[in-house]
Parts: C-alpha cells; sequence; structure tokens
C-alpha cells in the first residue's frame, strides 16, 4: 500500500513533490490508512539516452538533496521509499537503464535506503521471448537478494510473456497483468488498443488468482481514484465518484497493490474517506492472502459475486453491478459460497452497519457501476 508517482506527475517528480507527498499523507489520515510507499517512478534520473553512453544518476535539479537524504526523511516520517528503472538501454521515458548493471544498480539503491524497485520491461522487451524476459527479471532479483536489504521487487511487463506464471518462483512480489489502465469505469473496448479500464482489468484478473497469494501478488495496476481526467498521463475521463469507490473495493477484494495514483495534496473529503476505509483495507491486507473469485454471475455477465474465505474464517463479498440500471441482487451462503451455513450475519463494509442474522438468501438492490462490500460470519444455533 501507497503512492506512485507516475499517473498524475508523470517525468515532471521532483523532491518537493515527494516530501509534500509524504508529509500530506502523514496528516491526512493515509498512512494511518496502511499507505507507507512512496514510490517514485520514471523521471528521477539525471541523463537521457543509452546506457552505453550514460551513467545512472540523481538528477540534480529535480533532486537537489539527493537520494539517500530523501530516503532518510521517509524513513523518519514512517514511510518507504520506491524507486524506478528497467534492464534495457532506456526506460519508457527515455532516460537512463539498468542494462548491464543489475548488481552494481542493485548496490546503489541499497546504499541509497531503498524499500521498492519497480522494475520495467514493457518498452525495452515488449517483443522479446519469455525466456529473455524471466532472464533479465531473474538477474535483478538475484541483484536484490544478494544486497541483504529488503526491497520489495516489482517485476512490471504489463501482462505479457505470462508473467504470473514465472515471476513469483524468480522472487518477484507483484507483476502487472495488463497494459496501463485508463482513467474510465467501462470503455468500450480498449483505448488506443492499449489501456484497460476497470472492467477489463478485472476481467484480465479473474482466470489468473491462482497465481497470486502472500508475498506475491498480481497487480491490477495504481488505483485512479482522485484522477477526475486530470491525469497528465493516462487516458481517459475520469469516472464518478460511485465508480471510483466501487474501483477501490474491487481492488481491495481481489488483493491488488494499492498503490494511489493521484496527487494526494488535492484529494477531495469523499476520494480520502474512499480510500481510508480500514473495513474495505482489512480484506486486501488479509494474511491469508486468498484474491476473490467470480462465484456467480447473473443477466449475462452484468451481475457478478464475488467472494474469498479470510483468515478469520469470515467471508468477504462483493455484489458488482456492471450494467446501467439498478438491480436487485442475491447471493446464497449453500448455493454460491458453498458453506453450511443455516445462520449468518453480516456487516456492510461501506456504511460500517451490522446486518442479520438471516437464514434465507440475502437479496438488495445495488445501483449501476455500485459493489456493496459485506463479511459475514456464522451465526451458531442451539441444538
Amino acid at each position: 500500500m501507497g503512492w506512485s508517482s507516475w499517473n498524475f506527475f508523470g517525468a515532471s517528480i521532483t523532491e518537493a513533490i515527494v516530501r509534500e507527498t509524504i508529509d500530506t499523507m502523514e496528516k491526512n489520515g493515509l498512512k494511518d490508512a496502511g499507505y507507507v510507499y512512496v514510490n517514485i517512478d520514471d523521471g528521477w534520473q539525471h541523463f537521457k539516452g543509452s546506457r552505453e553512453n550514460q551513467s545512472l544518476e540523481v538528477d540534480p535539479v529535480k533532486f537537489p538533496s539527493g537520494m539517500k537524504a530523501l530516503a532518510d526523511y521517509a524513513h523518519s516520517k514512517g514511510f518507504k521509499l520506491g524507486i524506478y528503472s528497467g534492464p534495457g538501454k532506456n526506460t519508457c521515458a527515455g532516460y537512463t537503464g539498468s542494462e548491464g548493471h543489475a548488481e552494481a544498480d542493485a548496490k546503489m539503491w541499497a546504499s541509497w535506503g531503498i524499500d521498492h524497485l519497480k522494475y520495467d520491461s514493457c518498452c525495452s522487451h515488449h517483443g522479446e521471448p519469455q525466456s529473455v524476459v524471466q532472464q533479465v527479471m531473474l538477474d535483478m532479483s538475484k541483484a536484490l537478494i544478494a544486497t541483504n536489504r529488503s526491497i520489495v521487487f516489482h517485476a512490471c511487463h504489463c501482462g505479457w510473456a505470462n508473467v504470473w506464471e514465472w515471476a513469483a518462483e524468480e522472487g518477484a512480489n507483484q507483476w502487472r497483468i495488463g497494459q496501463d489502465i485508463s482513467d474510465d469505469f467501462n470503455y468500450p473496448d480498449n483505448r488506443e488498443k492499449y489501456y484497460f479500464d476497470v472492467l477489463d482489468m478485472l476481467d484480465r484478473g479473474n482466470n489468473i488468482t491462482q497465481f497470486s497469494g502472500p508475498g506475491h501478488w498480481n497487480d491490477y495496476d495504481m488505483l485512479i481514484v482522485g484522477l477526475n481526467g486530470q491525469s497528465k498521463q493516462l487516458v481517459g475521463t475520469g469516472a464518478s465518484n460511485l465508480e471510483y469507490r466501487t474501483h477501490f473495493s474491487m481492488w481491495s477484494i481481489v488483493n491488488s497493490p494499492l498503490l494511489i495514483g493521484a496527487d494526494v495534496r488535492n484529494l477531495s473529503a469523499y476520494d480520502l474517506e474512499t480510500l481510508t476505509n480500514k473495513e474495505i483495507i482489512a480484506l486486501n491486507q488479509d494474511p491469508l492472502g486468498q484474491p476473490a473469485t467470480v462465484v456467480r454471475s447473473d443477466r449475462n455477465g452484468e451481475l457478478q459475486v464475488y467472494a474469498k474465505s479470510l483468515a478469520d474464517e469470515s467471508i468477504a463479498v462483493a455484489l458488482l453491478n456492471r450494467g446501467t440500471a439498478t438491480a436487485d441482487m442475491t447471493f446464497s451462503m449453500r448455493r454460491d459460497l458453498t458453506v453450511p451455513w443455516d445462520v449468518y450475519r453480516m456487516r456492510d463494509l461501506w456504511k460500517h452497519r451490522d446486518l442479520g442474522p438471516y437464514d434465507i438468501p440475502y437479496t438488495t438492490e445495488v445501483q449501476a457501476h455500485e459493489a456493496k462490500v459485506y463479511r459475514i460470519w456464522p451465526v451458531q444455533t442451539g441444538s
């Protein structure tokens, strides 16, 4: 959980923005809710051009104090600092990459106190065979491990080369399951034949949940909550407050890493309420680490029930209405969740309200593009 600079700031990221982001997250409740990683994406580097001709170093104008000082500042505030590179001569934004220097770069980042690396092969290795992509990711994984510093490793390959099938074995902690997310809830087809909206990304993840678990996660891409069509990097006209809240609910229940992509200094009260709902976040951070799967689908897939088991033996359920009109949605403990609970109680995680007990299937109205999210426990009855 944390924040990433790319979706809003792109390569225009600076030390001042990062420090202000840290200060804001400390004050507005985001840190307390669990957002501790502050990840600097592409654009921190001094030089553009091939690694053959340039060294990899911090831009002294954008980051005058240097990266170690910034990491020290983040750590002093209880945050962790992330950084970006890639296995090519150049990164996606054209800056110097890490090709041929995995070991040296990993040592440098460890000496700075870096806690997270997004290693982006999407631009440099898009057309390469899977074996080549696996090797460059393994090279960096081994280099990070050799530093003896705990650094989260994000193997970013945009859902190509079946990355979810092998990345965990190579030591990756997260991997993108698709190309970039757009700032849309439901846009026809793929924008520019590249971007996935919220529902597209959910669909991509539904058949690969078995590869996600504690320490190694399917990454559905950064959160778009709060972008409101203002991203300098992403396409999309924005989503409604309800759609952003649904997006957050679904990323939480499928266990995607929760990385805020908006400018946290200008979030609305509604955005903050969405992003800091600890009962929803608890589903994402549950130690069992089981991602939700679709257990019921009605009306040609417009009405979907997602569910997953939690460590305390309760069950989380999301009722997702992908359609354009309010609909009645129902789930049954025995039929859909396949648990023998004759009586159960529930908690509505957005209304923070206890419900039940019930001894029949549960039915409720769900608005278009809404997800209602519940946590459910069995009720013991007398013999």
